[in-house]
């Protein structure tokens, strides 16, 4: 009988605790394997061009650059990369986000290990992995249900600045957290008003709440 090679996983996590958590519950699962680890954007697109991974699992918040934006740069570079997105967000706050962007899947970090295991082991397979709350979502959508609202139409760096500064972060603090300058920051933050027809903070912080897009 011919072995099965297991499936080669690349962990991409800013937080040494996170990535050796994952790496205790992948130990015990004999056709997992961590093969590699990063702990940020630069690094998990380093190792991506040196060596083919079977998936990635990866952090949605990183130092250097958010998890969307490193995805949609795999995902450029690698088209059949298979990406599995985790968060401490809720699903419904990027999930949608993450699968259009290109992910194979989106799990909340607060999920049991065996619903970890099964959803890696389904997207390294080649399949996608939807909790039955984003798949009523993507459904919603697509059968027009219901209007789009504002703040999907934002680009992935627009929603995550609008969720900052409605968290009560100014903008020099999200620009030390993103890595940008104040000035690019304050042209997201201008955009993202413009598009969604908000006059300033406060009128976006009641918006983000209302549409429980804050954690």
């Amino acid at each position: 009988m011919v072995a099965v090679r297991p499936y080669r996983i690349l962990i991409v996590d800013d937080h040494a605790i996170v990535r050796e958590g994952l790496k205790q519950i992948l130990a015990e699962v004999d056709d997992l394997t961590v093969a590699g680890e990063a702990d940020c954007s630069r690094c998990a697109l380093q190792m991506a061009r040196r060596e083919p991974w079977d998936l990635v699992l990866m952090d949605i918040s990183m130092p250097d650059r958010s998890g969307l934006e490193t995805l949609v740069l795999l995902k450029k570079e690698h088209p059949g990369i298979k990406v599995l997105m985790l968060s401490m967000h809720r699903e419904t706050q990027y999930a949608v986000r993450a699968l259009k962007s290109g992910a194979a899947g989106y799990l909340n970090k607060q999920s049991a290990p065996d619903q970890l295991i099964g959803a890696i082991r389904l997207v390294a397979s080649g399949k996608k992995y939807i909790s039955a709350e984003v798949a009523q979502e993507l459904a919603s959508q697509v059968s027009g249900e219901r209007e789009g609202l504002p703040h999907e139409g934002l680009s992935n760096r627009e929603y995550q600045t609008l969720c900052m500064i409605a968290s009560g972060l100014p903008v020099s603090a999200i620009a030390d957290k993103l890595a940008l300058s104040v000035k690019t920051i304050s042209m997201y933050r201008a955009r993202l008003l413009q598009k969604m027809q908000l006059k300033n903070n406060a009128e976006l912080t009641h918006y983000a709440i209302k549409q429980g897009l804050l954690d």
